[in-house]
């Protein structure tokens, strides 16, 4: 008798909220209250074998409810199918989301709907990986190119990136893929750190968490500005006299200029020796972006973890418009999708320093560029991953910094599958901790 095989039997969906506005963590100039928030998705079956896949879109508080309605209604694509085929092959799951000819009116690949696209796919990643025993970066540097090229859709990226170059890169990246792997266990991933330099603090306090910062191995701090010129000055005058000179010190801008106001601002900063400029303004604007990178060189733009999909960042590269790519795990479509990303980058030669400012993101991004690091770009020169310290302790397998690195992660999966009390408690409305909040009504999350 032929076995009954294994199906998804259910993706369950969770409104998740954390109250970092209290403290003004990850305040920033266009966006002053966060509530950093997960939009959460899990996949069980019926394998018996325990595992779940989970799954995620960030966003800030408000409308995180809207997030979980769009994964919800990818329900009726996964519920059913056969976890052996999905597993083996998450990019048919992949095509048949970003491919359904009614949802795809709701982008097309882009805004809500795509990132709910991210979540589902994720979480098949995660299950796909704890089937196979291995963490997630492990289980795509150890696939066979040819495999890794089919998890991509090139559509709209031939005249930048074919899949004959794509495999060529993934070949070149074999070569020496098992020394980095064992460097990347012993020594980790270069991490930059964001966490001292939210808007919403004080001199005091960003001189005292820069300080420690640098102690604990950190070599590039990140500082917001946009919101006032001369508080900027003074922060980047603070901030420069804490780290010292042979400290790298980012801005980021987060969105809040127009171009030319982009310009002048970065240009007044300059004296702090800024290593990049983050977000100078419209994540749509590919050309602004390209105006203000040719006209504050040296200084760096660096942009990418609010582009919609793999065709703006193809065409930020095409543009010569960023010198540092932001990728995000959670804004676009899921692995398959910034598999492309990295591809892109690595055929462009622009270095990935991934966005990781959020709540989970951190969990998942490491693995991103740990992949790219082992089996495509072969390098970390000039490259870090955000680090926020806030957050972690409500994973199950949260990120484990050592000297200003991430540790590899060993557990098998994506690092994706929070606490069940974290859920329980931070479930929005009705979670103990916001049903016992008096500010709840306020409108601050509502």
């Amino acid at each position: 008798m032929t076995p009954t095989p294994a199906r998804i039997t259910a993706l369950d969906t969770h409104d998740i909220r954390f109250p970092t506005s209290r403290d003004l963590d990850g305040s920033d100039a266009m966006n002053p209250d966060p509530d950093y928030s997960a939009a959460y998705a899990v996949l069980r079956t019926d394998a018996g074998d325990g595992h779940e896949g989970h799954g995620f879109a960030f966003t800030i508080g408000r409308g995180n409810d809207v997030q979980v309605a769009a994964i919800d209604a990818l329900r009726g694509h996964v519920v059913g199918r056969s976890v052996d085929e999905l597993c083996a092959d998450p990019a048919t799951l992949s095509r048949d989301l970003v491919g359904d000819s009614q949802l795809r009116w709701l982008g097309p690949e882009k805004g809500v709907m795509h990132m709910a696209i991210g979540a589902v796919v994720n979480a098949v990643w995660d299950l796909a990986a704890k089937r196979a025993g291995k963490p997630l970066w492990r289980f795509l540097a150890d696939a066979e190119p040819e495999w890794i090229v089919r998890q991509i859709d090139f559509r709209y990226l031939t005249d930048a990136l074919t899949p004959e170059q794509a495999l060529d890169l993934l070949r070149r990246g074999q070569q020496g893929a098992g020394a980095r792997a064992c460097a990347l266990l012993e020594r980790g991933y270069p991490a930059y750190t964001t966490s001292a330099g939210w808007l919403g603090y004080d001199d005091a306090k960003l001189t005292r968490l820069a300080t420690a910062a640098v102690a604990d191995g950190f070599r590039l701090i990140k500082l917001k500005v946009g919101a006032d010129l001369a508080d900027d000055v003074r922060r980047c005058r603070t901030a420069r006299a804490a780290v010292g000179p042979d400290v790298r010190l980012a801005i980021d801008a987060n969105q809040r200029w127009d171009v030319d106001e982009a310009i002048r601002w970065t240009r007044a900063l300059a004296e702090f020796d800024p290593y990049w400029i983050e977000e100078p303004t419209s994540p749509d604007d590919i050309l602004g972006h390209a105006a203000i990178r040719r006209a504050v060189a040296p200084v760096k733009v660096a942009s990418g973890e609010h582009a919609q999909n793999r065709i703006v960042v193809k065409q930020l590269l095409q543009a010569g418009a960023i010198d540092v790519l932001q990728l995000d795990a959670a804004r676009v479509g899921g692995v398959n999708e910034n598999l492309a990303v990295l591809l892109l980058a690595a055929r462009f030669g622009v270095p990935v320093c991934p966005h990781a400012g959020g709540v989970g993101l951190c969990e998942l991004v490491q693995h991103l560029a740990m992949f790219d690091y082992v089996a495509v770009a072969g390098t970390t020169e000039d490259r870090a991953i955000e680090y926020v310290d806030h957050l972690h302790d409500h994973f199950l397998d949260p990120v484990v910094i050592r000297e200003g690195h991430y540790t590899a992660p060993t557990a098998p999966g994506f690092s994706a599958a929070m606490r069940p009390e974290s859920v329980a408690r931070y479930t929005y409305p009705g979670g103990a901790y916001w049903a016992a909040d008096p500010d709840r009504e306020k409108g601050r999350t509502a």
